[in-house]
């Protein structure tokens, strides 16, 4: 049987290609993005050909290596599946689950106890980590997303639709009210990283497309924002979801159009993931409970 390459090249090709930057794939495996590079040049020299079409500094997967990806990506899948069924002892189900801070705190956790009562030997390793979609297959085995629009490869089931938002300190309002949407203009927005058009969105919806707040902050903590908008520090633009799940008397919803968000939730994994019973519980466990 002919030799193959070091796993650890494998391992760094399939991460570069599935996240599309090799300094978020380095940050994924710990590696400097020197010593990441290493290992692709060293797989396109064992291979004998380029893998990635190289622009500035960014790698681009082409054909040969976009085939490759989809030869060995499954087995890669299959072998992390086999390993981690052989520690668990075959007897527990264990679920690796990424999910949204917020998502998780407001309409997961709540209803976990009702999971572990139904199925005893599922165990959920969740983690709160960015590029949860590329890293399905890599470490996990599902994902809960906050997304525009989800990777086709992938199987994906939508949490709901949802409506945009926006609300304030309820004190601080009373001093600066906003009754309008051109109110706006004498406050602070709060905008969360992963929804960076959602005012736009909005803006678009009520048809006043020229609004600009005096500033615009923005945060990569859902659970931060809310607390943010509790404090008066500004008005959150935040979905329908996170302000009615919060149930924080200091909030105040201003104006009462629904405009439908563009941005929704959504559990995702790699369709053979749904062969792994823990995953197939868990989704139909989520399905069934409209989380």
């Amino acid at each position: 049987m002919r030799r193959l390459p070091p796993l650890t090249a494998l391992e760094a090709f399939v991460q570069v290609a599935r996240l599309g930057s090799v300094k978020a794939a380095a940050e994924e495996l710990a590696l400097s993005t020197p010593a990441l590079s290493r290992r692709i040049q060293a797989l396109e020299r064992y291979v004998g050909r380029s893998l990635f079409e190289r622009k500035h500094q960014a790698l681009e997967i082409n054909a040969d290596g976009l085939g490759l990806l989809n030869d060995i990506a499954p087995a890669l899948d299959a072998m992390s599946v086999a390993v981690e069924k052989l520690m668990n002892g075959g007897n527990q189900l264990r679920l690796r689950l990424a999910v949204m801070p917020l998502f998780a705190s407001q309409r997961l956790l709540p209803l976990l106890r009702d999971l572990r009562q139904a199925y005893p030997l599922l165990h959920l390793d969740i983690e709160t980590t960015p590029h949860a979609a590329a890293r399905l297959g890599e470490g996990l085995d599902a994902a809960i997303i906050l997304a525009r629009e989800v990777d086709p490869a992938l199987y994906v089931h939508e949490l709901g639709r949802e409506y945009i938002y926006l609300f304030g300190n309820a004190e601080s309002l009373k001093q600066n009210p906003v009754e309008k949407p051109e109110d706006l203009q004498r406050h602070i927005l709060l905008i969360h990283r992963d929804m960076p058009t959602i005012f736009e969105d909005w803006k678009e919806g009520v048809g006043c497309r020229d609004i600009q707040p005096t500033a615009t902050d923005t945060y990569d903590s859902g659970p931060l924002m809310l607390e943010a908008a509790g404090q008066g520090l500004g008005i959150a633009i935040m979905l329908a979801s996170h302000y009615t799940h919060s149930h924080d008397s200091r909030l105040v919803r201003l104006f009462d159009q629904e405009i439908e968000s563009p941005y929704r939730y959504f559990f995702v994994c790699r369709p053979r993931a749904l062969q792994n019973r823990a995953v197939r519980i868990f989704h139909d466990w989520l399905v069934a409970h409209g989380v």
